[in-house]
């Protein structure tokens, strides 16, 4: 796998770009969604399915592999390409994260993270070096920096310190990839909802030697346009030949919003967690499926849509299967969701391309406007 990490920008339609991530595992086309295998698997998916959706690219989880199974046994099984029966492009996150929200009596300082495990209480170390370590036996195509991702809201003095500090990280988690060809490094832009502090995390990290930047701390409980601000203060400081990631987003209309102003790369659990609790997304908006009206409803979600889950199932079977915690229920909505957002993905892009986002927006929010099967909300 010699193959160079190349992305390139084909069209743009304002903000908004159309472009290809060239890899040794093959094409991410831009934008794009991830969907989520946080532990080497999308819930509730095949993996040959995820790939008949359109999805290029999946995102696993480092911190529930280094816990289960463990990084060196999977390196040792073939790499989790092989392990988890994804040939394509992976891209893993740093851990993080999850450090912040799943871990127990954790303590961070220069060096790094020390936590116990929430599954058995066993105390793992994580800092930058064994985080890039961890991705590298994985052997993901694209890997995180360590960062600390604070829950918002926190203090201006507690972000700009979180921030500083993942500069620091970012330094020695970009020397710690090293020369992986093929393969690339992201730095992570982090400054809590301060427009300096981003403005200053993301100059910083523009200056460092990364194939890619993403803007991490978002979309953890800040209203959208608190979000969106963000984003509008950060993307002009950021290269505009690297891919822009936007981590952890999100709803459909946050992808609307945020491919307008240039991001690239998006990934949320919604699809898969709003699927396994009886939530559908569908052309007419979210359908909730729990809701007494569908109990003898039998349309499906989308009598026009190309998934048998949204185009074969009535709406009361798909109810029954959920009241029921059947497993198929989750199936089919997951199935059924992620189709949704990758053939939003798929109009996205050929909007961009063919010079009519504004108006290929302004129809898809039409149509959520107009409501489940067309009728007014």
């Amino acid at each position: 796998m010699s193959e160079p990490f190349v992305f390139k920008v084909t069209k743009s339609d304002g903000a908004a770009r159309l472009g290809e991530i060239l890899n040794p595992r093959g094409v991410i086309r831009t934008p794009a969604f991830m969907p989520v295998g946080t532990a080497a698997t999308v819930k509730g998916m095949y993996p040959d399915q995820v790939k008949a959706l359109g999805a290029d690219v999946v995102l696993a989880n480092t911190y529930h592999l280094m816990l289960r199974p463990g990084a060196e046994r999977i390196a040792a099984l073939g790499g989790l390409h092989r392990f988890m029966n994804w040939p394509y492009p992976i891209l893993t996150d740093s851990g993080g994260f999850q450090v912040m929200s799943l871990a127990q009596l954790r303590k961070i300082d220069e060096n790094g993270v020390t936590f116990q495990s929430h599954l058995d209480g066993s105390e793992y170390e994580l800092t930058p070096e064994r985080s890039m370590e961890i991705q590298a036996l994985l052997g993901a195509n694209i890997q995180m920096q360590l960062d600390e991702c604070l829950k918002l809201p926190s203090s201006p003095e507690e972000t700009e310190r979180a921030m500083r500090l993942s500069l620091r990280w970012a330094e020695r988690s970009r020397r710690a990839f090293g020369d992986q060809p093929g393969r690339a490094v992201f730095g992570i832009v982090q400054g809590g909802v301060v427009p300096a502090q981003r403005v200053e995390s993301a100059r910083a990290l523009a200056g460092m030697d990364f194939d890619g930047l993403a803007i991490g701390g978002l979309a953890v409980g800040e209203p959208q346009d608190v979000m969106l601000a963000m984003i509008d203060e950060v993307l002009p400081h950021l290269p505009e030949a690297k891919p822009r990631y936007l981590m952890g987003v999100g709803t459909p209309e946050d992808i609307l919003e945020s491919v307008a102003r240039g991001i690239d790369m998006f990934d949320c659990v919604l699809p898969t967690r709003a699927g396994r609790h009886g939530v559908a997304y569908t052309r007419f908006g979210k359908v909730n499926l729990r809701n007494a009206k569908h109990t003898d409803d039998p349309q499906p979600l989308d009598a026009k849509s190309s998934c048998p889950a949204a185009r074969d199932y009535s709406r009361a079977y798909l109810q029954h299967l959920i009241k029921a915690g059947e497993l198929l229920g989750m199936m089919l909505l997951t199935w059924a969701n992620l189709d949704y957002y990758q053939d939003l993905m798929s109009g996205l892009r050929k909007a961009i391309g063919d010079g009519r986002l504004a108006d290929f927006t302004a129809e898809i929010k039409a149509e959520w406007a107009r409501g489940d099967l067309g009728e007014p909300q």
